[in-house]
């Protein structure tokens, strides 16, 4: 039996590759699993200095990084609270807390976007665009992680707009069936 590359994977391999080209920063694809994110792909840019803040394989509670708020962002709230208070002992080692995660969240349905101004690197920032599968649910997020200078307020917004127009790509090559 031979191993096949899952279908997110393959739908988002073309997105990520581009937008990586075009920012230059270190981008992750993350998924859902259960009350977890974990790391799928990593794709490294050309800019001189990279943040590697997790490892393909790497798991964290959602709610922790900005992948993990961008997809509770886009889920129903009562969803998303439920998750959240599943996950608030384990928000600890993460220097974070169950209100804190909560307000992150309500942020990034406001702005459309996850973004932690404070990375899992300390010096960094990162920000995540959710994917959602064809029937809508929100099952992975495209992040980009930088050093904070790399991100002042003009940037940033340039990065979001490229990161969701990412996202978009993916969940239309999830669509189709690419």
């Amino acid at each position: 039996m031979c191993w096949r590359p899952s279908p997110l994977l393959v739908a988002a391999g073309a997105s990520l590759r581009r937008a990586s080209a075009e920012i230059g920063d270190t981008l992750f694809l993350t998924v859902r699993t259960g009350n977890d994110t974990l790391c799928v792909d990593r794709r490294i840019g050309a800019y001189p200095i990279q943040v590697l803040s997790i490892e393909v394989g790497a798991r964290r509670p959602l709610g922790v990084s900005s992948a993990g708020v961008a997809i509770l962002a886009a889920l129903p709230a009562p969803e998303a609270r439920k998750i959240v208070a599943a996950n608030a002992v384990r928000f600890e080692p993460y220097r974070t807390t169950q209100p804190g995660v909560l307000a992150r969240i309500q942020a990034a349905r406001r702005r459309g976007y996850g973004i932690a101004d404070v990375g899992l690197v300390q010096g960094t920032k990162s920000i995540s665009a959710w994917i959602r599968n064809p029937d809508g649910a929100p099952i992975a997020a495209i992040t980009l992680s930088a050093i904070r200078n790399r991100l002042n307020p003009r940037r940033e917004q340039e990065v979001a707009d490229t990161l969701l127009a990412a996202a978009q790509a993916v969940e239309r090559a999830m669509a189709d069936g690419r």
